[in-house]
This record gives C-alpha cells, structure tokens and sequence, in this order.
C-alpha cells in the first residue's frame, strides 16, 4: 500500500478519487525555500518521502514563482494579503514536484503551470482572507475551492495547481491506478 508522506488534505483527495488504496505519514523536515524552482521542489519531495516509511511512498511539493521569487505558505494574514496583492492581475507559475520511492528506487517529476489572476480590488483580497483559506497554502490561495474567484486562466495543468500532477505521478508509478483495473 502507498505512503502518503504529506499533510495536504488536497492531495488526499486526488489519490481517493484515483482510487488509490494510502496511509498517511506525514513527514516532518525542514524545507528548502530558495532555489530553482524544479530543483526545490523534488527535493522537497525528496526530503518528505524519505522521511517516510514503507516500500512505496510518494512525497510532493508545491511552490508558486512570481517573477522569479518563490512564495511558499505564508506564514500570516499579513503576508497571505502581501501574497495576493503581488499576484492580482499577473501571470505565475505553480511548480509541484513528487518523488515516489518504490523498492528502494527513488523516481522524480516535476510540473510546472502558468496561473494569471484577474485585477483584485481590496475588498476581493479582504473576503479570500476571511476566509481562511490562505493558511498552508502555498501563494497564499487554493484554486480548488474559493481561490477559483480569484483566477482568470492557466495553462497546464490544474492538478499540479493543487498540488499533485497526476499525469507526473502516473509516468512514475502507473501501477498506482491502472492495477485496480
């Protein structure tokens, strides 16, 4: 059975609705948050699933990049508004790497999609804060639930928004899912 080596409640969600049988073990380590991108954030996934136990484990990162710089979870509301102010009306990337050890065999991937969001008028910021939603997110906003609001395209993949490119992790381990078949 799978090792889910991450806290996310996202990516649980993807894996059930794969139907892919998982426990839980949240990998508690120190993160890397500077750095390239893709280099960050497998081996950030690297670090998690590592720190896991069993035979098969996936381990996954995510980060947005705006114009370079990386923005992790922010680590208030203040920032989480600082976050969402820079991102209105600008095109990011939202990087998710994942790491699966099976056997012993460590495999690697990495996804990368372009978010633009729309102009943010302050009481638009205001009631996303409200919300709550921010908290452990990385940019600050979750395009899943109500940060849908605050986007106006992507191009890529939506999966790897949340935080789990699934057409990375079936390149990786396609025995995930298609063993149910």
């Amino acid at each position: 059975m799978l090792v889910l080596a991450s806290r996310s409640p996202q990516r649980r969600a993807i894996l059930e609705q794969l139907g892919v049988q998982f426990t839980v073990e949240v990998a508690d380590v120190e993160e890397r948050v500077e750095g390239d991108p893709r280099d960050l954030v497998t081996a950030n996934a690297l670090l998690k699933a590592r720190a896991a136990g069993g035979e098969l484990v996936l381990g996954a990162d995510t980060v947005v990049v705006l114009d370079g710089a990386v923005l992790g979870k922010p680590r208030d509301e203040a920032q989480a508004r600082s976050f969402l102010e820079a991102l209105s009306g600008q095109e990011h990337q939202v990087w998710s790497g994942l790491v699966v050890i099976d056997g012993g065999v460590e495999r690697s991937a990495a996804a990368v999609t372009r978010v633009r969001f729309r102009a943010l008028a302050e009481s638009e910021v205001a009631w996303y804060l409200e919300s709550g939603e921010w908290r452990s997110r990385a940019g600050g906003y979750a395009i899943q639930a109500r940060g849908a609001a605050l986007v106006e395209e992507i191009h890529g993949d939506f999966w790897t928004v949340v935080g789990l490119p699934v057409a990375e992790l079936m390149r990786l381990c396609p025995s995930l899912v298609l063993a149910r078949l």
